[in-house]
């Protein structure tokens, strides 16, 4: 996943994080919300990806995603709802995270027909591309539909098949670090490596777990079985 921000941004994309950051309700940095409609819970979660630093190369980034799923009481089917500002989603992005519901639920033994997912990025003229924060995405979406939550410190990067497995991504050394800057505790990667990325260690105090399941990710980020 590459993150982008708009060139007419003044601030460092550093700086923009940490001010929106600094401008969410308490609320939303990391405990679902209370009720507000019928099965509605949100919450803010972190995700990893790659941007272009000052002499344009490759760099590790953290940023958030504002999640809000709500329960209907008809039967229509799953709405996703992708939001255009501040920050927005590719095309591309946008897919895989449709995708990944889809199928972390499928895995989960959960229906998807009753459910509202709006998704929004809280950093201005920022634009998530690519696909490896689906899996983090979907299983977050799966957690708030079971009344469950990942902690803030937690985070996943890769994709999700349609059999319910994650799927290798690449740049994880870039991420793995940059989730360690972030005070990020806990990372799951891919089971199945890149053969792209080099070599690296874990960083002190942090605890990257390699998964290869919906099932093995959602233990490992939530400390619950999938499956009642």
């Amino acid at each position: 996943m590459v993150m982008t921000a708009s060139t007419n941004s003044r601030l460092p994309l550093w700086c923009l994080l940490v001010s929106v950051w600094i401008a969410l309700p308490l609320s939303l940095t990391g405990m679902p919300t209370e009720a507000k409609a019928h099965g509605h819970r949100e919450q803010i979660i972190p995700i990893v990806g790659v941007t272009l630093g000052q002499g344009q190369e490759p760099t590790g980034m953290v940023t958030n995603l504002l999640l809000t799923f709500e329960e209907r009481t008809d039967r229509d089917g799953l709405a996703i709802h992708f939001r255009s500002a501040p920050g927005r989603f590719s095309p591309l992005a946008q897919t895989a995270v449709q995708q990944a519901i889809y199928r972390t639920a499928k895995a989960a033994g959960l229906s998807t027909d009753t459910w509202t997912v709006v998704l929004s990025v809280p950093d201005p003229g920022l634009t998530v591309h690519g696909d490896s924060l689906s899996a983090m995405v979907g299983l977050s979406v799966i957690a708030l539909a079971k009344g469950e939550l990942i902690p803030p410190d937690r985070v996943i990067t890769g994709t999700v098949t349609p059999e319910g497995y994650i799927a290798r991504v690449g740049s994880v050394p870039l991420k793995v670090d940059a989730a360690n800057q972030a005070h990020i505790r806990r990372v799951l990667v891919p089971e199945e490596h890149d053969v792209g990325d080099p070599d690296w260690e874990t960083p002190f105090l942090m605890q990257v777990s390699p998964v290869g399941s919906v099932s093995q990710a959602y233990w490992a980020l939530t400390d619950h079985p999938l499956h009642p």
